[in-house]
């Protein structure tokens, strides 16, 4: 990871910091994929690719004009769109998309993406890693909210044993220091690299998917979210990596 504009939060990757975000990606979708069916062969898992661009209305009011990157509207016909803040709108307007158009797929189901969001972040340190472009792996669990599994829980040692494996440093599963409107319960992973501690993950349970309807009936849907921050754990790994060298 290389700061070479004078700007910061941008970074330019290495052909080697490529290999491991790529490997990580590789290795992390097939492990979480086995947690979910080991504890419900039921899980239907897909991934997707979505547009960086989306438009301004599917964006939370979390998220203020001091927050994306919007792009400027030429003519009244233009689209108001924004640089996503996070791949979780294209994900449950796709997720939408499958449970109502095919008859087939049902709950539980999961829609992963890896891929780029950005955020106008403060200029912070390169060490912080708070860029503002950067690579999220995100999976969006969906279940229906009266069942017997607490994927939530089940899921967060198996998770925090993964990101130990992929940065090869001391982790810890802690509660988040901000629960956002959307979620029951967050809970992050973070990675002890020597100069603190660092999220690199959160793990939520989302009340924010709208129901979905059974014949005459309307199920409650809960969404086990997995959020895993790729450019922190790259950064995590190579510090290992310098280590293991030194």
């Amino acid at each position: 990871m290389l700061s070479l504009y004078d700007a910061n939060g941008l970074v330019h990757w290495t052909e080697r910091d490529i290999r491991v975000r790529e490997s990580a990606t590789t290795h992390l979708s097939a492990e979480v994929s086995a947690t979910l069916k080991s504890i419900n062969p039921a899980w239907d898992i897909r991934r997707i690719e979505a547009p960086l661009l989306v438009p301004r209305s599917m964006i939370s009011e979390a998220y203020g004009d001091e927050d994306l990157f919007v792009q400027q509207r030429l003519s009244e016909h233009d689209h108001e769109l924004v640089l996503r803040p996070e791949t979780t709108p294209s994900t449950y307007v796709y997720m939408t998309h499958l449970l109502a158009s095919h008859a087939k797929v049902r709950l539980p189901l999961c829609v992963w993406q890896a891929g780029k969001s950005f955020r106008r972040e403060q200029d912070q340190a390169t060490k912080h890693v708070r860029l503002k472009e950067f690579w999220q792996m995100e999976f969006q669990c969906a279940y229906a909210a009266d069942t017997a599994n607490d994927y939530h829980s089940a899921v967060l040692e198996p998770v925090r044993r993964m990101l130990a494996g992929v940065t090869r440093l001391p982790t810890r599963v802690v509660p988040s220091d901000r629960l956002p409107a959307y979620s029951e319960i967050t809970m992050d992973v973070e990675v002890d690299n020597g100069d603190k501690w660092m999220e690199v993950a959160s793990i939520s349970r989302r009340t924010d998917f709208p129901a979905i309807k059974s014949g005459s009936r309307e199920i409650a849907v809960r969404v086990l979210e997995i959020a895993i921050g790729l450019d922190r754990c790259v950064y995590n790994w190579s510090i290992a990596d310098q280590r293991d060298l030194g």
